[in-house]
C-alpha cells in the first residue's frame, strides 16, 4: 500500500544522500514524498523566520502515515528535525530512524555515525526524551538493504 511519508534530514550535510533513498521511489515507485523542499524554496521560508519554517512543517506533515528520518552525523541534534520527530509523534505518526552515513555524497564522501540515544525533546513531566526509545524502528541504509527493504520498514512501523 502507497504511504505519504515525510522526511526529515538536515538540509546542508545530508542532502545528496537524502537524493539517494529519495530517488529509490523513482525507480521502484510506491511511495508520495513529503518533506523535501528546494534548498532555495527553504531559504525564502528561511527569512520568514522561526513561527514561518514551523507553520511550513505542519503543512508538510499534513496528511502522512509515517515520518522517516534520516540519520546523519548531526541530524538528531538540529531544532527542527527535533521539531519534526515531536510534532509527528503528536500526530500520531510513527518515526522510524534510517542511518545514512554510509551513502556517499557527490565527493565519494560518508559521514560519521550518530548516536540514537539523543534528546530530541520533553515528556509533559519533564523528564527528556530520547530518539532511541520513541522510534519505532532504526534501520542502516547500507547495511540493512534500504533500497529494497524501506517500504517494509515504513509498513511495519505503520502496523
Amino acid at each position: 500500500m502507497a504511504r505519504s511519508v515525510f522526511y526529515s534530514f538536515h538540509y546542508q550535510n545530508d542532502i545528496t544522500r537524502v537524493m539517494v533513498v529519495r530517488n529509490r521511489w523513482v525507480t521502484q515507485g510506491g511511495q508520495i514524498v513529503s518533506g523535501v523542499i528546494d534548498h532555495a524554496d527553504f531559504e525564502q521560508v528561511k527569512r520568514q523566520g522561526d513561527a514561518a519554517i514551523k507553520r511550513w512543517i505542519d503543512k508538510q506533515l499534513e496528511g502522512t502515515s509515517v515520518t522517516v528520518v534520516l540519520i546523519g552525523a548531526d541530524t538528531l541534534n538540529r531544532p527542527y528535525v527535533q521539531y519534526e520527530i515531536c510534532e509527528s509523534l503528536k500526530r500520531g505518526n510513527p518515526v522510524i530512524g534510517v542511518d545514512i552515513h554510509g551513502i556517499k555524497d557527490f565527493n565519494g564522501r560518508t559521514s560519521s555515525v550518530c548516536s540514537h540515544h539523543t534528546i530530541i525533546g520533553q515528556y509533559n513531566n519533564g523528564r527528556p526524551a530520547y530518539f532511541d526509545d520513541v522510534a519505532s524502528g532504526i534501520y542502516d541504509y547500507i547495511y540493512d538493504d534500504g533500497y529494497n527493504n524501506l517500504g517494509r520498514w515504513v509498513e511495519k512501523a505503520v502496523n
